[in-house]
């Protein structure tokens, strides 16, 4: 259980912070710019999460990845140093991943067919999963660098969990969007015409 009495310590006044297991890190290291990303795609979620009450489907779909991100923010805010920790470090687990991949599948298959990439936009809930879908991959590129840090070891499910979650979110945007029906299609080089020489 979270016991969260005071809000602000003062601590990290000097441009430091302390990760799940009490070490202390500069705020730009790499493993906080990576939870920190994984926090701003879940605040992302929220933002959704406003425009998707109608939609119970969809939006049960957003409130376990919520859940689930804060789970690996956990996971990324407690480095495994190999050595006990006093407590069962919380991780992401194959299943979670596995979730992913069905939810995936279950939406994918009532969308239209895709013909060409597509422009984030439409409903407003369609934009902000597409904002969060790029968010998740900023968090992917931020994790698998601090994966590739010899001094620093993380769960494969870690970066498998955002890889799947990016998926799942460009999926529910189309979903977001009639189910494909409304979305902007990319035209490749429709406005080359018409622009200044």
């Amino acid at each position: 259980m979270v016991t969260l009495n005071r809000i602000y310590t003062r601590t990290g006044d000097a441009g430091t912070t302390r990760l799940a297991n009490g070490e202390p890190v500069i705020k730009s290291h790499l493993r906080v710019a990576a939870y920190g990303s994984v926090d701003e795609t879940n605040a992302c979620l929220g933002l959704v999460r406003q425009h998707t009450a109608s939609d119970p489907l969809l939006d049960a779909i957003l409130a376990r990845a919520q859940n689930d991100l804060f789970d690996l923010g956990a996971d990324l805010a407690t480095p495994d140093r190999g050595e006990p920790l006093g407590w069962e470090p919380l991780r992401i687990v194959p299943g979670q991943v596995d979730r992913l991949e069905q939810e995936i599948d279950q939406l994918n298959a009532q969308l239209s067919d895709l013909t060409s990439f597509v422009l984030p936009g439409g409903s407003p809930a369609s934009a902000f999963l597409h904002l969060a879908r790029t968010i998740c991959r900023r968090a992917e590129r931020e994790t698998v660098a601090l994966a590739a840090d010899p001094g620093e070891r993380i769960s494969p499910e870690a970066v498998k969990f955002l890889n799947r979650l990016s998926d799942l979110l460009f999926v529910a945007g189309r979903w977001a969007n009639d189910k494909g029906g409304g979305d902007i299609l990319w035209k490749p080089g429709a406005t080359r015409d018409s622009a200044a020489t």
